[in-house]
């Protein structure tokens, strides 16, 4: 697996692979990482922040990441930068520096993609009860062109961004990379 050096940017919303998020960038060095990321056709990664991590020495961004790319930016309303990104795969952050503008960059090993082979009945309701969450909120469902709420990574992983859950314990099932664990979990969260 190759490892490169990215710009990471750390957040308390969480970006999975397939994932869609629109963010509003206004910070110095952000704007800096999207105009790079943009004008060299790279990407960078979305990380979770650690509440209880020393900011001083980069510990307050959580050791797995989401490599993302912008699909769509424009100019607010309000003269910010509005971009929407597109989650990739999952990337493993290590010897994470910082540049004098504090934007973070760390190095980045793609990780093995997780497997999930539920059927269709295992995944019940949960993917009933996002297909409402989409129904509710235009503003989720407006990210995405083809939501895949039959296929259980992609469910799953949604349900991961969206539950108000401790970035610590979505860094353990996302360590796991394995669905059977997450799944009794959200189950039990959302009955």
């Amino acid at each position: 697996m190759s490892e490169n050096r990215y710009p990471l940017f750390p957040l308390s919303a969480h970006l999975l692979p397939e994932g869609r998020m629109a963010l509003r960038i206004f910070e110095p060095r952000y704007v800096r990482m999207v105009k790079e990321a943009c004008a060299e056709n790279k990407g960078f990664v979305m990380c979770m922040l650690n509440a209880n991590g020393d900011k001083e020495r980069n510990e307050h961004i959580h050791k797995i990441g989401t490599f993302a790319h912008v699909v769509d930016f424009d100019m607010l309303d309000d003269g910010l930068l509005g971009i929407k990104v597109a989650g990739s795969h999952l990337v493993e952050v290590s010897n994470i520096q910082t540049d004098k503008d504090d934007l973070r960059t760390g190095l980045c090993e793609t990780i093995t993609p997780w497997t999930c082979d539920l059927s269709p009945r295992q995944l019940a309701p949960m993917d009933e009860r996002l297909k409402e969450i989409f129904g509710d909120y235009d503003e989720l469902a407006s990210l995405y062109d083809e939501p895949k709420f039959e296929c259980p990574t992609w469910v799953l992983n949604r349900w991961l961004e969206l539950l108000p859950v401790d970035g610590a314990q979505k860094q353990h099932f996302l360590a796991q990379r394995e669905c059977t664990s997450l799944l009794n979990y959200l189950s039990a969260l959302i009955a």
